[in-house]
C-alpha cells in the first residue's frame, strides 16, 4: 500500500522531490528489512522510475544502485544504457555488471559508453579485446591509459593493426613493456608509411628519395628492436617479417653485420625449413661449402650467398678471438670485400650497402672517441 501511494504521488510531484524520493526508495530497498511482497512492490517502483522524464531522478537511482553488489542487475543494466552522466556511475563502479553485459553495452552503445567501459577498473581481457575490435582511436587511448586493464598481446596487435597510424595510440603502445616485438615492428612500418605519404615531406625531399630514406629508417628501427627481443618472441617476429616480405637479402645482411645473429639464425631456419639446431651448428662450425648451401636453401641467390658466407666466417673469427668487433663487423667485411668483382647487380647492391654500414660504424666510433677525449680533458 505504501508503494502504491508512492507511485500515485510521483505522478504529480516536482522533479526535485521525485529525485529525493527515488534516492530514499533505492536505499531502503538495499538496506532495509522488507516483507517479500513489499520488496517486490518496491522493485516494481524502481523499475517504473527508470522511465522518469527527469534525468535527476534516474541519476538519484544511479548514485545508490551504481556501486552496490546487491542492486538488481536489470536495473543496473538499464541505468548503464542511460545518458553518459547517469551511465557513468554503474559502468565505472557496478560489481553486478558481467563481462557479457559490458561487451553488449560496448556493441550497442555510443563512443561515450565505450570510453567509460575502457576506463573501468580491473577490466578483463575479453572486454578489452572487444573494445579493441570495435572502438575508435579515442576509446582505445582510454583503454591503454587504464593501468588496471588486462590487455592480451593479441589485443595489442589488433590495436596496432587498426589504429597504428594514430599518434596517441602509437605512443601509448610503444611505452608498454609488454608490447611484442612484432607489434613494435608493425608500428615502425606505420610511421614509415605516414612519412612516405606526407605531401610536405614528399615535396621537400622528393618521392624517390623519401622511399629510400623511409626504407632505411625502417630497417634501422627494426634492427634496434631486435636487440631486445626475447628467445620466445623471435619465431613470431621472424614470421611477421616474412609475411610482410621484409626478410630481404639487404635486411638480413644488415642484421648480421650489426650482431643480430640469433635473429639471423631464426630467419634462416624459417626460410630454409632446416631444423634450428642443425642451422645453428652449420653457422657456428661447418665448412664454407656447407654454410653456402644452407644460405642458398633459404632462398638467397647464389650471387649473394658468397657475401653472407664471408660475413658468417668473420663473425666466427671475431667471437673466437674475443674481438672488439663483435658488435659490428661491417668495417671488417667491407675491407674483406674490397677489390672483389661481383658478377650481378644484386651482389653489387649488397656490397654497396655493407660499405655504407662500415662508414656509419666508423663515424660512430670517431664520435665515441672524441667524446671520451672531451670527458678526460
Amino acid at each position: 500500500m505504501i508503494v502504491a501511494a508512492f507511485l500515485r504521488w510521483v505522478e504529480t510531484a516536482k522533479a526535485g522531490d521525485r529525485a529525493r524520493a527515488a534516492n530514499a526508495l533505492a536505499r531502503a530497498f538495499l538496506r532495509s528489512a522488507m516483507a517479500p511482497q513489499e520488496r517486490r512492490a518496491a522493485h516494481v517502483a524502481l523499475i517504473y522510475l527508470l522511465d522518469d522524464p527527469s534525468p535527476r531522478v534516474r541519476l538519484a537511482l544511479a548514485e545508490v544502485l551504481g556501486s552496490s553488489s546487491d542492486a538488481p542487475r536489470g536495473l543496473v543494466v538499464s541505468l548503464a544504457e542511460d545518458q553518459p552522466e547517469i551511465a557513468a556511475l554503474p559502468i565505472l563502479n557496478s560489481p553486478v555488471l558481467t563481462d557479457a553485459d559490458l561487451v553488449d553495452l560496448a556493441g550497442r552503445g555510443s563512443a561515450s559508453t565505450r570510453a567509460l567501459i575502457a576506463a573501468r577498473a580491473g577490466l578483463s581481457r575479453g572486454v578489452a579485446a572487444a573494445l579493441a575490435e570495435i572502438g575508435d582511436a579515442e576509446e582505445v587511448v582510454v583503454l591503454l591509459e587504464n593501468p588496471t586493464a588486462q590487455i592480451a598481446r593479441l589485443t595489442l596487435k589488433r590495436i596496432a593493426e587498426r589504429h597504428g597510424a594514430n599518434d596517441g595510440v602509437r605512443s601509448l603502445l610503444l611505452e608498454r613493456a609488454d608490447l611484442p616485438a612484432a607489434v613494435r615492428q608493425l608500428l615502425v612500418q606505420c610511421v614509415a608509411e605516414a612519412l612516405s605519404g606526407s605531401a610536405f615531406v614528399r615535396a621537400a625531399i622528393g618521392a624517390r628519395r623519401i622511399e629510400r630514406v623511409t626504407r632505411e629508417a625502417g630497417h634501422a628501427a627494426t634492427i634496434a628492436i631486435l636487440g631486445n627481443v626475447t628467445a620466445d618472441e623471435l619465431p613470431v617476429l621472424v614470421e611477421h617479417l616474412r609475411a610482410e616480405r621484409r626478410l630481404t637479402p639487404a635486411f638480413l645482411m644488415q642484421a648480421l653485420c650489426l650482431g643480430r645473429t640469433d635473429f639471423f639464425a631464426a630467419a634462416i631456419t624459417l626460410l630454409s625449413g632446416v631444423e634450428e639446431r642443425r642451422v645453428r651448428s652449420i653457422l657456428a662450425t661447418a665448412r664454407h661449402h656447407a654454410v653456402r648451401a644452407l644460405i642458398e636453401s633459404a632462398g638467397l641467390a647464389r650471387e649473394v650467398s658468397a657475401v653472407f658466407v664471408e660475413a658468417i666466417l668473420l663473425w666466427r673469427n671475431a667471437v673466437h678471438s674475443a674481438s672488439d668487433e663483435t658488435d659490428n663487423i661491417a668495417p671488417l667485411l667491407a675491407e674483406r670485400l674490397q677489390g672483389s668483382v661481383p658478377h650481378s647487380p644484386s651482389a653489387c647492391e649488397l656490397i654497396e650497402m655493407v660499405g655504407k654500414l662500415a662508414v656509419a660504424e666508423e663515424r660512430r666510433r670517431a664520435r665515441d672517441y672524441a667524446t671520451g677525449l672531451a670527458l678526460v680533458a
